[in-house]
């Protein structure tokens, strides 16, 4: 299901989700409190919930919204595990992915998936997916919320978490 969201372009996903507006508190200045700039997206079929209220713009607040939306549907849904796909979507760059190129988020949908699929466990995830496990623990570490995950879904099977080096 996680591909068919990720898929949509915004205004299809924007279409999906119920949308409030609100006055933030905070720093700002005192337009922060005059103008309802604050979004607050709910996804209604996925049940995700995300925020963006830094900027002043709600068009821009908006904006970030969404994208948190597509990396929070990379990162928490898991859909199954198709090793041809998965070493295909990894091959050409060998997990040598940075957090800002716009294959990261994907890339890291399939990697979760993998490691779910094979119970959370790093070396055979790392052998199907092609790339070494010293790799793919360096992958895992780029972003705090991918190592959170992964963790999650080890702890599941009863494995230990990953170790920070």
């Amino acid at each position: 299901m996680r591909s068919a969201w990720t898929g949509l372009s915004d205004a299809q996903l924007l279409q999906q989700c119920l949308v409030d507006t609100y006055r933030a508190s905070g720093p700002g200045g005192q337009k922060r409190n005059k103008t309802s700039s604050a979004v607050r997206l709910r996804h209604v079929p996925s049940g995700l919930l995300l925020i963006a209220e830094e900027s002043r713009s709600q068009h821009e607040n908006k904006a970030r919204a969404l994208k948190r939306l597509r990396q929070r549907l990379h990162l928490r849904l898991r859909e199954t595990f198709a090793a041809d796909v998965a070493v295909e979507a990894v091959k050409p760059h060998g997990l040598k992915v940075s957090v800002r190129d716009e294959r990261f988020w994907p890339t890291v949908g399939f990697v979760l998936d993998a490691l779910e699929a094979h119970t959370g466990r790093v070396s055979e995830t790392a052998a199907v997916l092609g790339v070494s496990t010293g790799r793919l623990n360096d992958f895992l570490r780029l972003d705090d919320k991918v190592w959170e995950e992964a963790n999650q879904i080890r702890q599941r099977f009863g494995q230990k978490p990953l170790r920070d080096s």
